[in-house]
Protein backbone atom coordinates (compact mmCIF):
# COMPACT_ATOMS: atom_id res chain seq x y z
CA UNK A 1 0.00 0.00 0.00
CA UNK A 2 1.42 3.30 -1.13
CA UNK A 3 1.77 6.06 1.48
CA UNK A 4 -0.76 7.96 -0.48
CA UNK A 5 -3.07 5.51 -0.34
CA UNK A 6 -2.72 5.31 3.35
CA UNK A 7 -3.04 9.01 3.64
CA UNK A 8 -6.53 8.37 1.99
CA UNK A 9 -7.70 5.65 3.93
CA UNK A 10 -6.99 7.12 6.55
CA UNK A 11 -8.71 10.52 5.68
CA UNK A 12 -11.38 8.46 4.50
CA UNK A 13 -11.88 7.08 8.03
CA UNK A 14 -11.37 10.12 9.80
CA UNK A 15 -14.49 11.35 8.11
CA UNK A 16 -16.76 8.55 8.66
CA UNK A 17 -15.71 8.28 12.81
CA UNK A 18 -17.95 10.73 14.11
CA UNK A 19 -20.94 9.00 12.15
CA UNK A 20 -20.62 5.62 14.21
CA UNK A 21 -20.85 8.41 18.03
CA UNK A 22 -23.91 10.14 15.70
CA UNK A 23 -27.17 8.77 17.58
CA UNK A 24 -25.33 6.80 20.36
CA UNK A 25 -26.78 6.10 23.66
CA UNK A 26 -23.90 6.30 26.66
CA UNK A 27 -23.69 3.44 28.29
CA UNK A 28 -21.42 4.82 31.20
CA UNK A 29 -23.83 3.22 34.66
CA UNK A 30 -21.07 4.23 37.15
CA UNK A 31 -22.06 7.20 39.36
CA UNK A 32 -19.32 9.55 41.46
CA UNK A 33 -18.57 6.41 43.95
CA UNK A 34 -17.92 3.99 41.54
CA UNK A 35 -21.70 2.38 41.84
CA UNK A 36 -23.71 1.17 38.62
CA UNK A 37 -26.78 2.75 40.21
CA UNK A 38 -27.04 5.03 36.67
CA UNK A 39 -28.37 2.13 34.74
CA UNK A 40 -30.51 0.66 37.61
CA UNK A 41 -33.31 2.76 36.96
CA UNK A 42 -33.06 2.07 32.76
CA UNK A 43 -36.20 -0.41 32.04
CA UNK A 44 -34.82 -3.74 31.45
CA UNK A 45 -36.10 -3.65 27.73
CA UNK A 46 -34.23 -0.30 26.63
CA UNK A 47 -31.13 -1.51 29.24
CA UNK A 48 -31.34 -4.74 26.49
CA UNK A 49 -31.34 -2.12 23.61
CA UNK A 50 -28.39 0.22 24.69
CA UNK A 51 -25.85 -2.83 25.81
CA UNK A 52 -27.00 -3.60 21.82
CA UNK A 53 -26.61 -1.15 20.29
CA UNK A 54 -22.80 -0.28 22.53
CA UNK A 55 -21.56 -4.01 21.22
CA UNK A 56 -22.52 -2.99 17.20
CA UNK A 57 -20.69 -0.51 17.96
CA UNK A 58 -17.61 -2.00 19.22
CA UNK A 59 -17.72 -4.77 16.56
CA UNK A 60 -18.07 -2.06 13.40
CA UNK A 61 -15.48 -0.30 14.97
CA UNK A 62 -12.99 -3.55 15.51
CA UNK A 63 -13.31 -4.47 11.84
CA UNK A 64 -12.12 -0.75 11.03
CA UNK A 65 -9.51 -1.24 13.56
CA UNK A 66 -8.31 -4.33 11.73
CA UNK A 67 -8.89 -3.59 8.85
CA UNK A 68 -6.52 -0.52 9.16
CA UNK A 69 -3.84 -2.47 10.97
CA UNK A 70 -3.61 -4.85 8.50
CA UNK A 71 -2.96 -2.13 5.63
CA UNK A 72 -0.22 -0.45 7.63
CA UNK A 73 1.39 -3.14 9.17
CA UNK A 74 0.95 -6.40 7.55
CA UNK A 75 2.66 -7.63 4.25
CA UNK A 76 0.13 -9.55 2.19
CA UNK A 77 1.68 -13.09 2.78
CA UNK A 78 1.27 -13.21 6.41
CA UNK A 79 -2.10 -11.75 6.01
CA UNK A 80 -2.65 -15.24 4.67
CA UNK A 81 -0.78 -17.06 7.32
CA UNK A 82 -2.95 -15.20 9.91
CA UNK A 83 -5.90 -17.33 9.04
CA UNK A 84 -3.80 -20.64 9.59
CA UNK A 85 -4.09 -19.98 13.58
CA UNK A 86 -0.06 -19.34 13.55
CA UNK A 87 -1.41 -17.61 17.08
CA UNK A 88 -3.74 -18.76 19.28
CA UNK A 89 -6.54 -16.60 19.74
CA UNK A 90 -6.71 -16.01 24.04
CA UNK A 91 -10.36 -16.93 24.04
CA UNK A 92 -10.06 -20.39 22.97
CA UNK A 93 -10.22 -22.39 25.36
CA UNK A 94 -12.91 -20.62 27.59
CA UNK A 95 -16.18 -22.52 27.89
CA UNK A 96 -17.94 -20.45 25.33
CA UNK A 97 -20.74 -21.93 22.49
CA UNK A 98 -19.36 -21.93 18.68
CA UNK A 99 -21.63 -23.59 16.68
CA UNK A 100 -24.65 -22.61 15.87
CA UNK A 101 -26.68 -25.09 17.34
CA UNK A 102 -24.40 -25.08 20.86
CA UNK A 103 -25.71 -21.44 20.76
CA UNK A 104 -29.55 -22.36 19.88
CA UNK A 105 -30.25 -24.48 22.81
CA UNK A 106 -27.83 -22.37 25.85
CA UNK A 107 -30.03 -20.92 27.84
CA UNK A 108 -30.46 -16.71 28.40
CA UNK A 109 -28.14 -17.20 31.57
CA UNK A 110 -25.77 -18.53 29.90
CA UNK A 111 -25.94 -16.03 26.68
CA UNK A 112 -25.79 -13.40 29.06
CA UNK A 113 -23.05 -15.00 31.40
CA UNK A 114 -20.75 -16.08 28.25
CA UNK A 115 -20.83 -12.59 26.95
CA UNK A 116 -19.87 -11.18 30.72
CA UNK A 117 -16.76 -13.72 29.99
CA UNK A 118 -15.80 -12.80 26.48
CA UNK A 119 -15.67 -9.00 27.78
CA UNK A 120 -13.91 -9.26 30.99
CA UNK A 121 -11.17 -11.67 29.14
CA UNK A 122 -10.81 -8.71 26.69
CA UNK A 123 -10.59 -5.95 29.28
CA UNK A 124 -6.74 -6.42 30.04
CA UNK A 125 -5.17 -7.81 27.00
CA UNK A 126 -6.98 -4.42 25.48
CA UNK A 127 -4.93 -2.23 27.52
CA UNK A 128 -1.57 -3.77 26.55
CA UNK A 129 -2.42 -3.59 23.16
CA UNK A 130 -2.95 -0.34 23.08
CA UNK A 131 0.25 0.00 25.44
CA UNK A 132 1.83 -1.31 22.64
CA UNK A 133 0.81 0.32 19.73
CA UNK A 134 1.53 3.53 21.58
CA UNK A 135 5.39 2.33 21.00
CA UNK A 136 4.79 1.90 17.44
CA UNK A 137 6.84 4.10 15.18
CA UNK A 138 4.91 6.05 12.61
CA UNK A 139 1.33 4.57 14.18
CA UNK A 140 -1.55 7.17 12.91
CA UNK A 141 -3.55 8.45 15.54
CA UNK A 142 -6.85 7.22 14.23
CA UNK A 143 -4.95 3.94 14.71
CA UNK A 144 -4.35 4.92 18.65
CA UNK A 145 -7.35 6.51 19.12
CA UNK A 146 -9.84 3.71 17.73
CA UNK A 147 -8.15 1.30 20.20
CA UNK A 148 -8.44 3.39 23.07
CA UNK A 149 -12.07 4.15 22.16
CA UNK A 150 -12.86 0.25 21.55
CA UNK A 151 -11.01 -0.29 25.08
CA UNK A 152 -12.60 2.38 26.76
CA UNK A 153 -16.64 1.35 25.18
CA UNK A 154 -15.27 -2.45 26.50
CA UNK A 155 -15.49 -1.33 30.33
CA UNK A 156 -18.95 0.38 28.93
CA UNK A 157 -20.12 -2.79 27.85
CA UNK A 158 -18.84 -4.62 30.99
CA UNK A 159 -20.95 -2.28 33.51
CA UNK A 160 -24.08 -2.15 31.15
CA UNK A 161 -24.02 -6.61 31.04
CA UNK A 162 -23.58 -6.70 34.84
CA UNK A 163 -26.53 -4.45 35.90
CA UNK A 164 -28.78 -6.36 32.52
CA UNK A 165 -28.29 -10.17 34.88
CA UNK A 166 -28.92 -8.13 37.64
CA UNK A 167 -32.47 -7.32 36.18
CA UNK A 168 -32.84 -10.49 34.01
CA UNK A 169 -31.67 -13.42 36.30
CA UNK A 170 -31.99 -11.66 39.65
CA UNK A 171 -28.54 -12.49 40.37
CA UNK A 172 -24.85 -11.42 41.07
CA UNK A 173 -22.27 -12.05 38.12
CA UNK A 174 -20.39 -15.27 38.55
CA UNK A 175 -16.38 -14.29 39.50
CA UNK A 176 -15.00 -15.26 36.13
CA UNK A 177 -11.69 -14.34 36.37
CA UNK A 178 -10.62 -15.10 32.96
CA UNK A 179 -7.20 -13.36 32.03
CA UNK A 180 -4.83 -14.64 29.56
CA UNK A 181 -1.72 -13.74 31.75
CA UNK A 182 0.81 -14.45 29.06
CA UNK A 183 -0.24 -11.90 27.19
CA UNK A 184 -0.90 -8.96 29.67
CA UNK A 185 2.50 -9.45 31.63
CA UNK A 186 4.89 -10.33 28.89
CA UNK A 187 8.72 -9.35 29.27
CA UNK A 188 10.48 -10.87 26.80
CA UNK A 189 10.42 -8.80 24.42
CA UNK A 190 10.00 -10.12 20.72
CA UNK A 191 11.68 -9.25 16.93
CA UNK A 192 9.23 -6.51 15.76
CA UNK A 193 7.48 -8.87 13.03
CA UNK A 194 6.61 -11.00 15.75
CA UNK A 195 5.35 -8.47 18.03
CA UNK A 196 3.74 -6.90 15.41
CA UNK A 197 1.56 -10.23 14.32
CA UNK A 198 0.65 -10.73 17.45
CA UNK A 199 -0.92 -7.74 18.04
CA UNK A 200 -2.45 -8.39 14.28
CA UNK A 201 -3.81 -11.67 15.81
CA UNK A 202 -5.64 -10.42 18.77
CA UNK A 203 -7.35 -8.00 16.69
CA UNK A 204 -8.21 -10.13 14.41
CA UNK A 205 -9.31 -12.88 17.25
CA UNK A 206 -11.40 -9.50 19.16
CA UNK A 207 -12.96 -9.05 15.90
CA UNK A 208 -14.52 -12.43 16.06
CA UNK A 209 -15.32 -12.57 19.61
CA UNK A 210 -17.15 -8.85 19.47
CA UNK A 211 -18.93 -10.48 16.64
CA UNK A 212 -20.06 -13.27 18.98
CA UNK A 213 -21.02 -10.50 21.59
CA UNK A 214 -23.43 -8.81 19.52
CA UNK A 215 -24.84 -12.07 17.83
CA UNK A 216 -25.26 -13.55 21.37
CA UNK A 217 -27.24 -10.30 22.35
CA UNK A 218 -29.31 -10.00 19.24
CA UNK A 219 -30.69 -13.73 20.14
CA UNK A 220 -31.00 -12.49 23.93
CA UNK A 221 -33.00 -10.03 22.67
CA UNK A 222 -34.86 -11.73 19.73
CA UNK A 223 -36.18 -14.80 22.52
CA UNK A 224 -37.53 -11.72 24.70
CA UNK A 225 -40.21 -10.93 22.00
CA UNK A 226 -40.13 -13.84 19.77
CA UNK A 227 -38.77 -17.26 21.21
CA UNK A 228 -39.87 -20.18 19.02
CA UNK A 229 -38.54 -18.03 15.45
CA UNK A 230 -35.37 -16.98 16.60
CA UNK A 231 -32.35 -18.36 14.62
Amino acid sequence: MTTTSVIQWGLWALLLWPQHLAGSTPLDCRDDLGNLSRCTSISQEKLLDRVIHHAELIYRVSEELSSLFEELFIPFPFRLQSNQAAYSCITKALPIPSSKSEVQQISDKWLLHSVLILVQSWIEPLVYLQMTMERYDHAPDMLLNKTKWVSEKLSSLEQGVVVLIKKMLDEDTLATGYSEQGVVQNDVQPEVLESVLRDYTQLSCFKKDAHKMETFLKLLKCRQTDKYNCA
